[in-house]
């Protein structure tokens, strides 16, 4: 007889007690392998596919879509082979002709085999060979039907792959009815983007009338939910206190221009910021720290794991570079790229979006020119950079227009006091006017 095993839901990262149900990749009924995704969860850090280490007839499912399932919480039954004999094998050649349909010796069912079986599935006649332990029936499997032919058509269907990266807009369109195939995508070769499937979304439902029209309630599920949580739970237990400093920032402009011009990898204005800030943490290292969480102590950390800001289809997330100390200006614009890449598909996992130590806001790129940020907890420093702009500026005497951008720095005022984050904001303002002051850190 089938052995029922039960899968639950495994640890999926680092302070995570739980996943909402985004989709479901198999049926009650269905043979699946070994390592096969069986359903697709969003965490508080990324939306991942969860394979189950069993193979054979999924017996149960534990969740309907958009249920929070708690780890070590069930997700699945599957029925396992339970032995060898004439459904499984052992090794060997005895075991090879049991696996295909000839009875194997009379001991087989005296002593258990660990090996591959047969397993017929309830629903549709499916079998698959799966990993089998334990004692050994004499069962013989049922013939496999002969396969129905595929039409034409739908192999032509089948072929055709669709232009998304995004499993968030997958997961958009599938939602509200709409075919991928039918989306027309504005990206690169033709990408297929969450602006395109609101637009088609738009056009494809009428407008509601005035008089139906009402307020929404919309469930803090998810990222959102970890956000609201995080920043509100920063927002209690750390006592921030921000200063800010306008700086010039033409010569960090021109130096990017000109490394720009030589071979090699271009230089992103941010992967200057992030060379900036790790030059500044090595000379004001108790800003590199957090506070415990039962207020007993401050830990000063050795590496620098720098976080960034960035914007994605699920919302605010904050990649982490780790060891961004050890690296150079280019090796840091390289992981910039690659981090932000994944955060808008949308395939970061949650190991690249915990363990920071400092952050980098760009909220410049939103064309605003200041903020005051909420420190990310339980972090203890965070530099934010507002858009650069031409502005009228009085330089070495006279009045200029010059590339101007304004610095805050938000910071815990339990590891510090202001004479320590002034220095740090004021070191770094000064390397983005003089950007030579950074060869002193080499």
């Amino acid at each position: 007889m089938p052995v029922v095993r039960e899968f639950t839901l495994p640890d999926l990262g680092e302070g995570l007690t739980g996943a909402e149900v985004v989709r479901w990749m198999v049926e009650v009924g269905e043979v699946i392998a070994v390592d096969q995704p069986v359903v697709e969860v969003e965490t508080a850090k990324a939306v991942v596919e969860v394979p189950c280490p069993y193979g054979g007839v999924v017996t149960a499912r534990f969740g309907e879509v958009g249920e929070e399932i708690a780890v070590g919480a069930p997700l699945v039954t599957v029925a396992v082979a339970a032995a060898g004999g004439s459904t499984g094998t052992g090794s060997g050649p005895a075991g090879e002709a049991a696996a295909d349909g000839a009875a194997a010796p009379g001991a087989a069912n005296e002593r258990p085999l660990v090996g591959y079986g047969v397993l017929e599935s309830p629903k549709g006649g499916r079998r698959a060979r799966v990993r089998i332990d334990g004692p050994a029936p004499a069962i013989a499997p049922a013939p496999a039907p002969a396969p129905a032919p595929v039409p034409e058509a739908a192999r032509v269907v089948a072929s055709a792959v669709v232009p998304v990266i995004s499993p968030l807009v997958r997961r958009m369109a599938r939602e509200h009815g709409l075919e991928l195939a039918r989306i027309t995508g504005s990206g690169p070769d033709g990408l297929i983007m969450r602006a395109d499937v609101q637009r088609a979304l738009s056009e494809a439902v009428a407008p509601v009338p005035a008089a139906v029209a009402d307020e929404e309630v919309v469930p803090l599920r998810g990222l959102r939910r970890t956000i609201a949580e995080k920043l509100t739970r920063s927002h209690q237990e750390i006592p921030a206190a921000t200063c800010w400093v306008d700086a010039d920032a033409t010569g960090l402009m021109e130096t990017r221009a000109q490394l720009n011009r030589a071979a090699g990898p271009k230089v992103s204005v941010l992967a200057l910021l992030a060379r900036i800030c790790t030059a500044g943490l090595v000379r004001f290292p108790e800003l590199n720290s957090s506070v415990e969480n039962d207020g007993s102590g401050i830990r000063r950390h050795r590496a620098v794991h720098l976080g960034f800001a960035a914007q994605s289809d699920r919302g605010l997330v904050v990649p982490v570079i780790r060891d961004a100390h050890l690296l150079n200006t280019e090796q840091l614009g390289a992981e910039l790229a690659r981090l932000t890449e994944s955060a808008r598909a949308g395939t970061l996992t949650p190991a690249e979006l915990t363990g920071g130590t400092f952050t980098l806001n760009n909220y410049g790129v939103f064309g605003v020119d200041g903020s005051t940020p909420i420190l990310n907890h339980p972090e203890a420093a965070m530099l934010g950079v507002g858009r650069i702009a031409a502005k009228p500026w009085v330089h070495e005497g006279e009045l200029a227009v010059r590339q101007v951008t304004q610095l805050s720095f938000t910071f815990d005022h339990r590891v510090c006091d202001g004479g320590t984050a002034g220095g740090f904001l004021r070191f770094v303002a000064d390397c983005v006017e003089q950007p030579g002051m950074l060869l002193r850190q080499l």
